[in-house]
């Protein structure tokens, strides 16, 4: 079904409240539930944790499987319109839903997104307008096509079409033998081989498009990952090289056009070193916010989750609007472990990060996720840090890190 405007306070003809839906209940899906509160929504959410952060604050939790018939019919009955918070919510149940209800994304954008195949064609298909290209690849799903990887892909990394995410499901590989085993042990399930590319780093660009087509980016993201997880964001002028960031943005506002996209899209960059200089690669895309736009809830005067609000709910789409320097920093279950951070004893069975002294510093924003329990690689929550000057942000971060006991900002 495709969307209408629904406005914020309204309510349906019987008279009930107007509800958006959301498939999954984790912390993006907790941060759209808040950015749609706050603008007069009720809000559903169909995730079968009982504990799931985004089921814990809405009005309404349908605490089935993402495929259960019952519960979708459920969802459907609730709400008006309704998205997802991760792209692996099976497709099959977004075509469900659409036949009853605006959904956006699309099931036809997100399983795109779910296939490292289908996505790697769709970036090749759009060269032309975006100009700009996948590493090259192979795509591997048979001991033939296993035998036949050029030579020249090697080293590389083989990665699992679908359901690999935060460096899961990846191997480096060098040779054809470390290749062969490597695709055995990852059960010779379908997956595509990357060229290993000399990489200078990474960004990401957030951009919301409209039903109507009309699409606005967030600012360029320069991103730093350690151990396949995103660890920081950093957004301000002289971050990244104007004229990059420029074909960044144009290149996922032209990747959004082509697939008549709705809804919040992330595109994730590889900067690389070429004989002519610094080039863009393009790595995947996240039919959802993302990680990497944190930062905009405390930086920018529209955060990626009220965009996604608006695009589903039919709203209009102002240009955002970056008022602050920012830098995000991911906050993994690791910290409440790690040895080397100051610590608060909160109980007699475990310790704590140090809020109060981070809190106490200009320009931080904590955001915990109300996940239960952490562990090593669980992301938490994030930190926002912003400042009226580059110099500011950049001092404060350094701060922040040293007290959490975590690495430096690169120079």
């Amino acid at each position: 079904m495709s969307l209408k405007t629904i406005l914020p306070g309204s309510t349906s003809p019987t008279g009930q409240q107007i509800t958006l839906g959301v498939m999954g209940g984790g912390q993006l899906g907790r941060m759209f539930v808040q950015a749609a509160q706050a603008m007069g929504y009720f809000t559903a959410v169909l995730d079968p944790d009982p504990a799931s952060p985004a089921g814990l604050i809405s009005h309404f939790h349908i605490q089935t499987p993402f495929d259960d018939e019952q519960g979708l019919a459920q969802l459907m009955q609730r709400c008006e319109a309704i998205t997802t918070e991760f792209e692996n919510v099976p497709a099959p149940a977004l075509v469900t839903l659409g036949a009853h209800r605006p959904v956006a994304p699309s099931a036809a954008c997100v399983a795109i997104a779910q296939d490292r195949i289908k996505e790697k064609a769709h970036f090749v298909q759009c060269a032309p307008v975006s100009s700009v290209f996948p590493a090259p690849y192979a795509t591997i799903t048979t001991d033939a096509l296993l035998a036949a990887v050029p030579a020249d892909l090697l080293p590389g990394i083989l990665k699992t079409a679908r359901l690999g995410y935060d460096g899961k499901g990846q191997v480096r590989v060098s040779t054809r033998e470390e290749l062969a085993a490597a695709w055995a042990g990852l059960n010779k399930v379908p997956c595509v081989l990357e060229k290993l590319m000399p990489l200078r780093g990474e960004c990401s660009v957030i951009v919301s498009r409209g039903a109507d087509g009309q699409t606005v980016s967030f600012p360029v993201q320069k991103n730093t990952h350690h151990d396949g997880i995103l660890a920081i964001t950093e957004v301000f002028e002289g971050a990244l090289d104007p004229a990059l960031a420029a074909r960044a943005q144009a290149s996922t506002v032209a990747l959004a056009n082509h697939l008549n996209y709705v809804g919040v899209l992330c595109v994730e960059y590889f900067l690389v070193d070429t004989a002519d200089g610094v080039d863009l690669i393009v790595n995947e895309m996240a039919p959802r916010p993302h990680n990497s736009g944190h930062y905009t809830q405390n930086a920018c005067d529209i955060s990626q989750f009220e965009a996604q609000v608006r695009t589903l709910a039919g709203l209009p789409l102002p240009t955002p609007r970056q008022h602050s320097p920012a830098i995000m920093v991911n906050l993994l279950g690791d910290l409440w472990f790690a040895p080397n951070a100051v610590r608060e004893k909160v109980s007699e069975r475990g310790v704590s990060p140090p809020w109060a002294q981070v809190l106490a510093l200009p320009g931080t924003h904590l955001h915990l996720y109300g996940k239960l329990s952490a562990r090593p690689g669980r992301k938490m929550g994030h930190l926002n840090i912003t400042a009226p000057t580059v110099a500011e942000v950049r001092e404060t971060a350094a701060k922040v890190l040293t007290l959490l006991g975590l690495p430096p900002l690169a120079a």
